[in-house]
């Protein structure tokens, strides 16, 4: 079976990538992301009885988890990377099988291969008339990469045959992947939560469960929205107890004389120990894409080095790598396979990786030393100036707030008639010019709330204010459209009114990969109606599950700007 991939918006056809991915990755690459997530949902089997006996795996949870995001869009291209992954993972499963068999009060008796099965049976909680053994992915074992090979070509999206079931599994593991990301975070910065960890291991294993119906499924997806709620709140205290809470900011995009180092990625940790190291070595610390955000936050002020943000999106480092440079420091996905131009310059750290590539790892305590790219950076020329001036962000939720009397106010007496959620993400397509075209052509009486690389569509346009309010506030990376949800629900509570979706608010959403996928089924769990995604919905609804997202939720997709600003207006 060739490859088959359709987990992010660029999947080819809108139906699917069968032959290289869009993104860059092989068939080889996707087989091997495809058993991993089959290892994955094995351990989680057994995570799951294990949790009921008391058995908790921090090792487990830590590595179902990055397993989960280093198989996002753009986030690791090294298949040897995976193929560790997947040997690790057997070990661990096998490893955790026997923690939880002990914990069951069955290890040490009968040696029966028989009885054993059917102890286990009972203990694992499937019935054996509907189930003669356990599921496939947490009994087989291989240990070599030939066998490896064999069984990926058995396990991937089209291995469930049903097409809306199928759907709703992949959405559900899209969404975990998504989540598993915004966790991740927050667990290097010391926050973590056993319920999340619980959540996604049961939902991983419920993908391997023929016996849930689809209204079982639909269920589970909800679930899935209102632990991505609980996720992105674990991330915003994360984040705003360790730096602050973002505040409305300036940012410099032109350059300055020194040497830089360029940071990609979301990870404010990874940052944070990039600062520390460069400050006082004459090397500028730039952001990138979506860490763009970083600026916002009071505690990085302090360092004189942190220079701006050059470039935009992810999907055009290609062309402003090259000119950048100094070395660049990918911290989590977005990653567009290197040019050999600059790949020596490219640095990897986290989940991330890519054949040829310098890898960073932290070490015992966590701590990442990134002195050879210091030293690499004192090496290089200035960056090359693309561009000058100023962009403006920091208006998370807490900054929001602040100034609700004034928004409230400016609400009332129709200065602002209505706000428009464009958060989201960036992509290659040219049919995404439609959103700079939508935010062009706006009204001057509405404004755009964003998050995500989304806003790179328009965040350099001069689209005014209204009073003194930016016509474009932006909340920062995609974890941060936690903060437009906190914003829609205050306001709902100062406006006292009954339902989320009676606010002046309307969604115009463009997405690309999985961390899109949480936040969408996080605002379905909050209540939020009538989104609209785009450029095209995903290739991994299927007619049936479209429906019932459509007569449920209303959720819609777009046609031209003109039109659907005549539409949104009402």
């Amino acid at each position: 079976m060739s490859m088959f991939c359709y987990q992010c918006q660029e999947a080819a056809g809108c139906k699917g990538c069968t032959v290289r991915g869009v993104c860059g990755k092989t068939e080889d690459l996707a087989k091997a992301q495809d058993l991993l997530i089959y290892v994955l949902k094995g351990i989680a089997v057994y995570s799951v009885k294990g949790r009921e006996v008391g058995v908790i795996n921090k090792e487990v949870d830590k590595f179902i988890m990055e397993g989960l995001f280093a198989t996002i869009t753009n986030a690791n291209f090294d298949r040897n990377v995976f193929i560790e992954r997947i040997k690790k993972g057997l070990r661990l499963r096998e490893e955790l099988k026997r923690q939880v068999i002990k914990a069951g009060g069955i290890l040490g008796e009968s040696n029966s291969n028989e009885n054993w099965l059917n102890k286990m049976l009972s203990f694992v909680g499937l019935k054996k008339e509907e189930e003669s053994k356990l599921p496939d992915a947490a009994t087989w074992f291989a240990d070599n990469v030939e066998e490896f090979n064999t069984k990926a070509d058995t396990v991937g999206v089209l291995a469930t045959q049903n097409e809306d079931v199928r759907s709703l599994r992949e959405l559900i593991t899209y969404g975990l992947k998504g989540l598993a990301a915004y966790v991740k975070h927050a667990v290097h910065l010391g926050y973590d939560s056993d319920e999340i960890h619980g959540f996604m291991h049961k939902a991983l294993a419920a993908t391997l469960d023929d016996t849930l119906t689809l209204n079982d499924l639909v269920a589970l997806t909800l679930e899935t929205g209102k632990y991505g709620v609980d996720g992105m709140a674990l991330l915003d205290k994360a984040n705003t107890e360790s730096y602050g809470n973002p505040e409305i900011t300036k940012v410099n995009i032109g350059v300055r004389n020194n040497p830089g180092i360029l940071i990609s990625g979301h990870d404010l940790k990874d940052l944070e120990q990039l600062l520390e190291q460069t400050e006082g070595t004459g090397v500028d610390v730039y952001t990138h894409s979506e860490m763009l955000p970083a600026h916002y936050y009071p505690a990085f002020k302090k360092y004189s080095n942190f220079a701006g943000n050059y470039g935009n999106a992810w999907w055009k480092q290609t062309e402003e790598f090259e000119k950048f440079n100094g070395p660049i420091l990918m911290t989590t996905n977005c990653l567009v396979p290197p040019k050999a131009s600059y790949k020596d310059r490219v640095y990897t750290t986290g989940v991330v990786g890519f054949e040829g590539v310098t890898h960073i790892e932290a070490n015992e305590k966590g701590k990442k030393d990134f002195s050879k790219i210091i030293e690499h950076a004192k090496r290089c020329k200035a960056p090359i100036e693309i561009e000058k001036g100023e962009i403006i962000g920091g208006f998370a939720h807490n900054q929001v707030f602040a100034l609700a009397d004034k928004v409230v106010e400016a609400v009332k007496t129709g200065a602002i008639r209505r706000f428009f959620v464009m958060a989201g993400c960036d992509g290659r397509a040219k049919s995404r010019n439609y959103y700079t075209e939508f935010a062009e052509r706006l009204p001057k009486d509405t404004v755009i709330l964003t998050a995500g690389c989304a806003k790179y569509k328009y965040n350099k346009l001069n689209l005014g204010d209204i009073g003194g309010i930016p016509r474009v506030l932006d909340a920062g990376q995609c974890n941060d459209s936690y903060s437009l949800a906190l914003i829609a629900l205050k306001l709902k509570e100062v406006f006292e009114l009954e339902d989320v979706n009676e606010l002046p608010i309307s969604y115009n959403i463009a997405w690309y990969e999985q961390k899109a996928v949480i936040v969408l089924l996080a605002l379905l769990h909050l209540g939020v109606k009538n989104i609209h995604l785009g450029p095209t919905l995903p290739a991994f609804l299927s007619p049936n599950v479209a429906k019932v997202l459509v007569d449920n939720f209303g959720i819609g997709g777009i046609t031209n700007v003109d039109d659907d600003i005549k539409m949104f207006l009402g």
